[in-house]
């Protein structure tokens, strides 16, 4: 495991010895569970986790108390960091650049989880290639009301819709509420286009499925229904990483699973401490999914049907520049009162 040094515990992990301070730090309340567990549960899952985000930067969240208290995102490797450290300059949403953390080996990962970073929020491009994304990932959020049953429904029809376009997927949990669906995609398209063909699915699912489906950018128009977040694929967006444990007191993870499993899965079981018995017994569920890359086509003739329909492009966060042939970003509900105020004002 590592040999004791003081109020450390140095690892050696891909060649590099990696110390870590205050190893008893407890960092989930619910079982007491330690930073060196956290070390000890990222050391069991190596393989999966590597073959999941290996080689993609990172955006670290890290939590200097544990799971119960406040965190703070750090885009930049802190200065001092060790010689063998490999970054990536990546850009943020507003166009700053930042040196990443790139998830190059064990030894990476086990470095930033001594920073108190628990899990990793994961760029859709790898380090070598950042002009390309070449993952899809299709975030199910549940909106306040939806039940889990619901989002694996959702799931379900999302499936079927890939499916129908020849467009492979495989799900994980997110370690809270919803579910994550990715595509591997051949690296032939920016993000702009992934968000485009994002957008596009999402449309088409709630066309399908109208009763439990939205693609509604504004809160106050999704109701009790999922959500189909299309902008977790816009450019610079980074998405909770498989096999990383969320800032949660059991320590949940955002879990790969089988669509086998999709009625059975309960994602409050998927914690640090019973995801590594799991993958000794199942192995990887998503073994081999970089390998199937697939073409965005599809997808993207779906948007460009959408958009010979009248159909412009939907909103985009906030951080974003105005992007050409988006809608005004006010919220529905402010632009009829705004409409009603400049009628009542006029003659």
């Amino acid at each position: 495991m590592g040999r004791p040094v003081g109020d450390e515990v140095v690892v050696e992990a891909a060649g590099h010895p990696v110390t870590v301070t205050h190893p008893d730090k407890v960092f989930f309340p619910e079982g007491r569970l330690t930073k060196l567990d956290l070390v000890r549960y990222y050391q069991s899952v190596e393989v999966p986790l590597l073959a999941a985000v290996g080689g993609r930067p990172v955006m670290l969240q890290r939590f200097p108390h544990g799971a119960g208290g406040s965190s703070f995102f750090q885009k930049r490797v802190p200065a001092g960091h060790p010689e063998w450290l490999e970054t990536a300059v990546v850009s943020t949403p507003n166009g700053t650049p930042s040196k990443a953390l790139v998830l190059t080996d064990l030894a990476h990962v086990l470095w930033a989880v001594n920073l108190a970073c628990i899990g990793f929020h994961v760029w859709p491009s790898r380090a070598d290639d950042l002009q390309h994304a070449d993952q899809l990932r299709i975030d199910l959020d549940p909106t306040p009301g939806v039940t889990f049953a619901m989002v694996a429904e959702a799931a379900a029809e999302a499936r079927r819709l890939l499916d129908e376009v020849g467009v492979a997927s495989r799900p994980k949990t997110t370690g809270s509420r919803g579910l994550h669906l990715f595509a591997a995609l051949e690296p032939r398209w920016t993000s702009y286009d992934v968000r485009a063909a994002a957008v596009a699915l999402a449309r088409e699912l709630e066309r399908r499925r109208p009763d439990l489906i939205t693609a509604a950018w504004w809160k106050e128009e999704r109701g009790t229904r999922v959500f189909v977040d299309f902008n977790q694929n816009a450019p610079h967006k980074t998405v909770f990483g498989a096999w990383s444990v969320r800032a949660r007191p059991a320590g949940q993870v955002s879990t790969p699973f089988g669509w086998d499993e999709l009625a059975t899965v309960d994602p409050e079981a998927l914690t640090l401490t019973s995801v590594p018995s799991r993958v000794a017994e199942r192995g990887d569920p998503w073994a081999g999914m970089a390998e199937d890359a697939q073409s965005l086509e599809p997808l993207l003739e779906m948007h460009r049907r959408d958009l010979a329909a009248g159909l412009g492009d939907a909103p985009w966060p906030p951080v974003y520049p105005k992007m050409p042939g988006e809608p005004p970003r006010v919220a529905p509900s402010r632009a009829r009162k705004a409409r009603g105020a400049a009628d009542g004002d006029s003659p």
